[in-house]
């Protein structure tokens, strides 16, 4: 028998909270189904803070210009003035909700700067801010008697319409009805049905060898909603945050740009603020820039980073403003007020993905997405630094009030969702395989789809993909689904999806850099993909 509510959340990150409140407090039975713990999120790493107008010194079509400058012609103009004219209310809500933005002495809410923007507008939470929104949010969660927190459990598969006439239930046209989902603790797949399902999933860093993301970022939204046969689109652009903290092995520590927002410097080997030569705005230039540019100073010098030189600060202000840095650093033996950080860019975050309109709705009737999965074009080419927990409250707000008119016309389901069946499938004894194409996976598109592309790599790359791919397909069908096969399921349809995005577009934009097409054509196009071969 499988379970029914009115609404299924899947993740567990500022959109996914937020989205669940309000339909719990219009008095709706939601279910959260999360893979891990309710705080594992892109949200929680989130330090820099959430970009909105909130001073008298500011505009939103200031905003607008910033947001629409970084990403590169290729944003939705209205999508930017609807998201951007919402963000002094969401701040609000989020204050209502608990969340105790930083102030200054005298009681202001203190405002950052970063890359890209022309005004002091990110609130924070010291450099803990997405922790603390999450937080918040998970107290109201926890205090609705409508919201039921499913947490191990892994999302594998949307129930559709088109699905179950293929087992013979009649229905007249494609929406989608529930989901199929793994219980981590019992092995279990279980069925829920629901009259709506948010996919609320996060990015996609997990691809890269190197990312600044949690282990939980492999693209599961992206991937269910593809194999549904919703429109995806952008996947090219992805951002490698420039400043990660440099290491020997594949966790990269995130260095908020706020850093460089408050004084601090980029430096090469020799010593050099190398960031005049390649931006007027110098070390607060747009993240694609400057990633690009560390990436060209590594490969000059041969060096494995560059330096962050923080030290004009006092050690006091380094230590108050950004303590969680501050302290992760002197735990490997940097102390900020006398030692310059040693960073390299890492793949952080996704400008594509899941089309939706400004309603979050997307093209298959129930569904809705938010948050990182989600591509609304309010991020073009290249996002805007902090405006992406901006987006995710302000759709969580309009998928929210959308999703309440689409219950309230929903004709009840009179039918029972088909279970799963696992057939005489066996355990796979060869684990082994699954841990090797992973290890692949990440070093090949850490090599051939990073920061600087051609085509030729792009096409290796797309060969050992397509071959990652007939294996894990041959493997899915063969044995048990457990979590790391349907994640790296996942993330190689996913990796497919970014390769073919980035062959399609012949020219240089925002994130997408390829020495084939350095100049930027006429006309900005999205691309979308068709199904992965």
């Amino acid at each position: 028998m499988s379970k029914f509510y009115d609404a299924i959340v899947i993740g567990s990150g500022i959109a996914g909270l937020s989205f669940a409140l309000k339909i719990a407090e219009a008095g709706h039975r939601v279910a959260i189904i999360t893979k891990k713990n309710s705080a594992d999120s892109n949200t929680n790493y989130a330090q820099g803070g959430i970009a909105a107008v909130t001073s008298q010194t500011d505009d939103v079509e200031m905003h607008v210009a910033d947001t629409l400058d970084a990403g590169d012609g290729l944003c939705d103009e209205q999508a930017v003035r609807e998201i951007l004219k919402d963000g002094a209310a969401s701040i609000e809500e989020l204050a209502r909700r608990g969340v105790a933005f930083t102030q200054l002495d005298d009681g202001r809410v203190s405002l950052g700067k970063e890359g890209g923007h022309s005004k002091r507008r990110i609130l924070h939470v010291k450099d803990v801010t997405g922790k603390a929104i999450e937080q918040a949010l998970i107290h109201g969660i926890t205090h609705s008697e409508n919201i039921e927190v499913l947490e191990h459990h892994f999302a594998i598969e949307l129930i559709t319409a088109s699905k179950v006439r293929a087992v013979g239930l009649d229905h007249q046209r494609d929406k989608v009805l529930g989901v199929y989902a793994l219980n981590s603790k019992t092995d279990a797949v279980e069925t829920f049905a629901a009259s709506a399902v948010l996919l609320a999933t996060g990015g996609i860093g997990q691809v890269y060898q190197f990312t600044t993301n949690p282990s939980i970022a492999t693209g599961d939204g992206i991937a269910m909603a593809y194999r549904a046969g919703v429109e995806v689109r952008n996947m090219e652009f992805i951002q490698f945050h420039p400043t990660a903290l440099y290491a020997n092995d594949s966790d990269r520590f995130l260095i908020s740009e706020a850093v460089r927002g408050e004084g601090a410097i980029l430096r090469n080997f020799e010593g050099e603020a190398f960031m005049e030569r390649y931006d007027r705005r110098k070390d607060l230039a747009p993240r694609d820039i400057v990633a690009r540019a560390i990436d060209s100073e590594m490969k000059q010098s041969g060096a494995p980073h560059v330096w962050l030189d923080a030290r004009g600060d006092s050690a006091e202000v380094i230590r108050d403003r950004f303590p969680n840095i501050y302290e992760h650093c002197a735990d490997l033996g940097i102390h900020l007020e006398k030692d310059m950080i040693p960073v390299v860019p890492a793949a952080h975050y996704l400008c594509g993905g899941v089309k939706t309109n400004l309603d979050s709705e997307t093209s298959l009737s129930g569904l809705y997405a938010c948050g990182e999965v989600a591509c609304t074009g309010l991020h073009g080419a290249n996002r805007l630094a902090s405006n992406s927990l901006l987006e995710a409250v302000v759709m969580a707000t309009r998928g929210a009030e959308a999703l309440k008119k689409y219950l309230a016309d929903a004709e009840p389901e009179s039918f029972e969702l088909p279970e799963w069946k696992d057939g005489d499938l066996r355990d796979s004894d060869e684990r082994v395989i699954l841990s090797h194409n992973l290890d692949e996976l990440k070093r090949t598109l850490w090599d051939y789809v990073a920061i600087v592309r051609t085509t030729k790599r792009l096409e290796r790359a797309r060969t050992r993909i397509q071959n990652l791919d007939r294996e894990i397909n041959e493997y899915y069908w063969n044995f048990k689904v457990d979590e790391s096969l349907l994640q790296l399921r996942n993330m190689i349809l996913v990796a497919g999806l970014i390769i073919d995005c980035a062959l399609q577009r012949k020219e240089s934009r925002g994130l997408h850099y390829t020495l084939d097409y350095p100049n930027k054509l006429d006309q900005a196009i999205d691309t979308t993909v068709g199904k992965f071969r």
